[in-house]
């Protein structure tokens, strides 16, 4: 029986076999290579485990360790610069004839600054001693309202009952030098940033493993110049030497585990990596009290660390960095012997595609990709306006985060366990923030624990001067509510800006937020006056970074922008409503959770669904004369190429990645 409008009919197969060319072949039918597809290797993961043997020896073994050195420089300078709590001005006229209690009677003025009625640890009476002592008796002398006064001119002593040992005692950091702790504490947080970009360059350019042992020698020979400095100056170059590899020193090996586990477990490395590092502060708080002498404590939290080059035998390079490079060959034989540890056979079709990609990447140059920068976040007005709020509210968490920290010794009656329950409490709010952030989103959570955390501070100026312990229980309130906000920031920022620039946005958020650890330590400075005034400061800062954060949209259950104009749409509608809707509802159209596509779709996407439709309508009345070969041609195969096109869809529950380049490559953020 003949065919009815064979034109139409030819049409119809001619439509068909373009959408044929544009999908691929047939099941069955041999892939062509494709040249410009890069090796995926989050498609290969599930085949040879995305949390085995291999990974786990990795986090376990490698990149939660690295988190020890990291808090132990970071933290170790506090206790290096202990200020005894009280001192005077040494007279050694007077050191062999007088005893403490009659020098500080004899030779010091009353404290006329602070009205305290104790002695001043700054003047002295600019009297002739030598001359005194040889006309009368030490006994019979009495000080005289009427003797000048001089600042101290032949250095302190000092009352070494708590603490015995400090760069303060060895260099005379007092009085008019009282600021020069903090200068160096402002000197390690130079360096950060600073070390960040360097070993950033480096780690892109020469690979994970020379980057990170490099930056490991860098960290134990700025920690070996601390130990023998002999004054302040050459101590503090040598913290900017330290600050060069914080947070640097555990970042590249926690960036290989995040590269070499399952999209699925790296909300788990990252808490598990936050909660190591918190556990080497609580190990640093009882280290620094059975240790009171600062060159060993320098020496006990640097030496053990040249253990480290051992890893040199056992640590790998990244796969996912030599795929970047084209080293493909030595990607493979990792990937290998990932898989023989996790007890998987390597994909043959994957081994296969790696070789003739190697065989191709001989051949030719690597594909050019568009160049996006920095302006590109400040281009168009609701990507200009949410970089400045993501960037405000970023500054404001590390910023008091860290300064928080920094205060910790100087609140409650005992320096050592102020420090360990400041860090004890960090672990139980990464736990439950962990859980609120994929039941309740993340902006709500973010701005709640700041604006909490900033009330819990401020309202320590009502409470009376004497009130200790209650103060010391606001702060780790306060300190709580700030780790949790520490969490979330990281993840949120890299679910607002877009794939195109992802990289580039946290980067910049995160190097500003960097600068903000410069000027914190002046902040807690201020506390040798008024003891309550950083945490007021810092409370009004946490809570107008809180609030800030309230303008941004929720991405929870959200389709995450792609290109830079999806995220100029992204939150462009923003309401009043939105902000306060508390917890993002799932939409209809979307599963329980919220999905991104981690590859921008081809540029022929859209013409094969132009096809497609055009298809459609064309064969609608005629469906009943085609041959079945034709009419089977939309089975389930099809379903198969549009996952190809489409690549991988990642479930959003709290994926906490590190920056990345255009190719997927993870890169150094200033964030710790």
């Amino acid at each position: 029986m003949p065919i009815e409008d064979d034109s139409d009919f030819e049409e119809e197969c001619e439509v068909h076999q373009q959408i044929s060319l544009q999908r691929g072949p047939a099941l069955g039918e041999e892939q062509p290579a494709d040249e410009d597809e890069q090796f995926d290797l989050d498609d290969l993961l599930p085949s040879i485990g995305e949390f085995g043997k291999y990974q786990k020896l990795l986090v376990f073994g490698i990149c939660l360790p690295a988190c020890i050195p990291c808090g132990f420089c970071a933290f170790n300078q506090l206790f290096m610069s202990d200020t005894p709590e009280d001192y005077w001005c040494k007279i050694p006229e007077l050191l062999n004839t007088t005893s403490v209690e009659q020098r500080k009677l004899l030779a010091l003025p009353p404290d006329m600054d602070h009205n305290t009625g104790e002695h001043s640890k700054c003047y002295r009476y600019a009297v002739n001693w030598s001359q005194l002592l040889e006309n009368a008796n030490i006994s019979d002398l009495k000080p005289n309202d009427s003797w000048p006064i001089e600042k101290c001119q032949q250095g302190w002593e000092y009352n070494t009952t708590e603490v015995w040992s400090s760069i303060v005692i060895d260099y005379d950091l007092v009085c008019d030098k009282d600021i020069y702790p903090t200068i160096g504490l402002a000197a390690l947080n130079v360096g950060g940033p600073i070390g960040v970009y360097l070993f950033g360059l480096l780690n892109d350019r020469a690979g994970r493993r020379t980057s990170y042992f490099t930056c490991l020698a860098t960290l134990l020979l700025g920690s070996l110049i601390t130990s023998i400095s002999t004054d302040f100056w050459t101590w503090a170059g040598s913290r900017v030497i330290v600050g060069l590899t914080i947070p640097a020193v555990y970042q590249i090996p926690f960036i290989i585990s995040l590269e070499l586990v399952g999209e699925n477990y790296r909300s788990f490395v990252t808490v598990m990596t936050c909660t190591f590092y918190t556990s080497a502060i609580m190990l640093l708080s009882v280290i620094t009290y059975l240790e009171r002498d600062w060159v060993k404590l320098s020496y006990y939290t640097s030496v053990p660390f040249y253990l480290y080059f051992l890893y040199l035998f056992i640590m790998p390079e990244s796969p996912r960095w030599l795929l970047m490079r084209g080293r493909l060959e030595e990607a493979l034989k990792i990937l290998e012997n990932m898989a023989r540890i996790n007890g998987h056979e390597f994909p043959p079709a994957i081994k296969t595609k790696l070789e003739a990609q190697i065989s191709r990447n001989k051949l030719k140059e690597k594909k050019k990709q568009a160049n996006v920068g920095v302006s590109d976040l400040c281009r168009t007005p609701n990507m200009r306006l949410k970089t400045i709020l993501i960037t405000l509210s970023w500054f404001a968490n590390e910023t008091v985060y860290l300064g928080l920290s920094y205060y910790g010794p100087s609140l409650g009656s005992n320096q050592y366990v102020s420090f360990f329950l400041s860090a004890v409490v960090e672990i139980p709010s990464y736990l439950v923030c962990w859980f609120l952030m994929d039941c309740w989103g993340r902006r709500w959570p973010l701005s709640l624990s700041m604006i909490l955390g900033g009330v819990a501070c401020v309202i320590t100026v009502m409470i009376p001067d004497d009130a200790v312990d209650e103060t010391l229980i606001l702060y780790l309130v306060s300190k709580a509510l700030l780790s949790a906000s520490f969490l979330i920031i990281y993840p949120f920022a890299g679910e607002l800006y877009p794939t195109q620039v992802r990289g580039i946005g946290i980067g910049v958020s995160s190097y500003v937020g960097g600068l903000g650890l410069i000027v914190i330590p002046f902040v807690t400075y201020l506390g040798k006056e008024n003891l309550k005034l950083p945490l007021v400061i810092m409370g009004f800062m946490s809570m107008l970074g809180g609030l800030t954060g309230l303008r941004l949209p929720e991405t929870l259950h959200h389709r995450l922008p792609q290109t830079i104009e999806e995220g100029e749409e992204f939150g462009k509608e923003w309401t009043m409503n939105d902000c306060c809707t508390c917890k993002p509802e799932v939409k209809a159209s979307s599963q329980p959770a919220s999905y991104e596509n981690l590859d921008v779709l081809a540029s022929n996407t859209g013409s094969e669904v132009e096809l497609e439709m055009k298809s459609s309508s064309a064969s609608s009345s005629r469906r009943s004369r085609r041959p079945k070969s034709i009419i089977d041609e939309r089975t389930p195969l099809d379903v198969n190429r549009s996952s190809r096109s489409m690549k991988r869809l990642v479930r959003q529950m709290s994926v906490m990645d590190t920056q990345r380049t255009h190719d997927g490559t993870m890169q150094l953020t200033h964030w710790i």
